[in-house]
């Protein structure tokens, strides 16, 4: 029997805290994150992730976890409260970091954002990677759900105001629509999903109805089952060359 290969061990935590929570949208909270511990800590490149520690729900104090060689795990062997989030805005002299936390009914982290205030500890462990730009590239198309809405914004700052830029948006709801500073050569198409759509099915019916001109780089994120289709629809049904197309899956949509 061969053994699990072991998994590299992400960056060590580092302990902050709450220092503000703003409602963004009735969708989308933003959380600044504060304390020494992020003081130097950057990230240079756009929809790089970081990992947020909270307590359990109903706790208080945050125990950091330990990585077993694949995963973080409690002293208990219980998994704890985690998740992947694009870091928006980072001030590595201050020490402050700010996420926006999508409103998921039910999500634990969720949850605990709804309920945050000045104060309650969290840790932050990362960056993960980022996109690298292709300052080359003719156009750009970018497409994503309520959770990729960060990482959307921080690609519009990164790509170049010359080069042109098709946004389309998945949405839950109209009023969830946030400001993304559109310049002349982006156009945004939100696309407000109905009550019985699955995750993400108006999401693959823009990009399938999108015009993409050869060279065009594009980037996807949102419902892992969602991001697949379009992953198959650009490489199988399109032919787009596999370093033209960063696909990620953010989230998974619960069965049952």
């Amino acid at each position: 029997m061969s053994a699990v290969r072991a998994r590299r061990e992400p960056a060590s935590f580092r302990r902050c805290v709450v220092s503000e929570v703003e409602e963004l949208s009735p969708r989308m909270l933003m959380i600044r994150l504060v304390g020494s511990e992020l003081v130097g800590f950057t990230v240079d490149k756009p929809t790089a992730s970081v990992r947020l520690l909270v307590p359990p729900s109903g706790e208080a104090e945050l125990v950091l976890p330990t990585w077993n060689g694949n995963e973080f795990l409690d002293a208990d062997g219980g998994r704890p409260t985690l998740r992947t989030f694009t870091p928006l805005r980072v001030d590595a002299g201050a020490g402050s970091l700010d996420l926006e936390i999508v409103r998921h009914g039910g999500g634990s982290v969720s949850s605990w954002a709804e309920q945050a205030s000045p104060g309650d500890p969290a840790a932050i462990s990362g960056p993960g990677r980022g996109y690298e730009v292709a300052l080359e590239a003719p156009a750009f198309l970018l497409a994503g759900d309520e959770t990729a809405i960060p990482a959307i914004a921080q690609l519009l700052g990164a790509i170049p105001a010359e080069i042109p830029v098709a946004v389309h948006i998945e949405l839950t709801r109209p009023d969830a629509k946030l400001p993304l500073g559109e310049a002349a050569n982006v156009s945004v198409h939100w696309h407000v999903a109905a009550p019985a759509d699955a995750a993400g099915t108006r999401l693959i019916a823009a990009v399938r109805a999108a015009e993409i001109a050869p060279g065009t780089r594009i980037w996807a994120a949102g419902e892992a089952a969602s991001v697949q289709a379009i992953r198959k629809h650009l490489f199988d049904d399109r032919a787009i060359p596999r370093d033209h197309a960063s696909i990620r899956g953010y989230w998974k949509r619960r069965r049952g």
